[in-house]
């Protein structure tokens, strides 16, 4: 479970959810489990407005619609990093400008990219509206299993309870599939080939 309020936007977590920013703990008005239970898809609603990014590429040839997924598929040594965090600062669905937060989540980071995404919110004023989960590279692999399960909880509760928009990014999902993989390898369970 995470425990969750408005005081959360502006923070910054560390995978399992527990503050790291220095400000304090919050006070939670409520505590979610993060294994949260599935949508039915045909009772969402239509997506009709998009989030606007402000990346011409995206916003002109791959348009980010509400309510839907937008992979940035990259290899080492581009600058993916820079990419999502230009995303989180400058994504916005226009006329909610004051009802719009980010989520982001940064999955078995490095030191020196969890100093430059926290800088770099902190410098253009993006924290103010961001909930930041950074789990780092020497951090447990279970933790790195449950970090994007807390940032979506996150997410969830930002939307549908307290009625924002929410753009939710996770980076670096291939640490996440690898935390996935070295925390089944112990537990002695190979995946088959049906397993994939």
């Amino acid at each position: 479970e995470i425990g969750l309020s408005p005081e959360i936007l502006g923070r910054t977590f560390n995978g399992i959810g527990q503050p790291i920013d220095g400000l304090g703990d919050i006070t939670p008005e409520v505590s979610l489990n993060i294994n949260g239970l599935p949508l039915n898809p045909v009772t969402r609603e239509y997506p009709r407005n998009y989030i606007n990014t402000g990346i011409s590429a995206i916003d002109g040839l791959t348009t980010l619609i509400r309510g839907q997924k937008l992979p940035i598929f990259s290899a080492s040594g581009l600058p993916h990093a820079n990419l999502a965090a230009q995303i989180a600062r400058q994504a916005k669905v226009r006329g909610s400008e004051g009802n719009f937060a980010v989520v982001f989540a940064a999955i078995g980071i490095t030191h020196e990219e969890a100093e430059f995404f926290a800088s770099d919110f902190r410098r253009t004023g993006a924290i103010d509206r961001t909930v930041l989960f950074m789990n780092l590279a020497n951090d447990p692999a279970v933790e790195r299993i449950a970090t994007p399960r807390m940032a979506l909880t996150a997410a969830e509760y930002l939307a549908f309870d307290l009625g924002m928009h929410v753009l939710v990014i996770l980076t670096d999902i291939t640490n996440y599939a690898e935390a996935l993989r070295e925390v089944s390898a112990a537990r002695k369970e190979v995946p088959g080939r049906r397993g994939y």
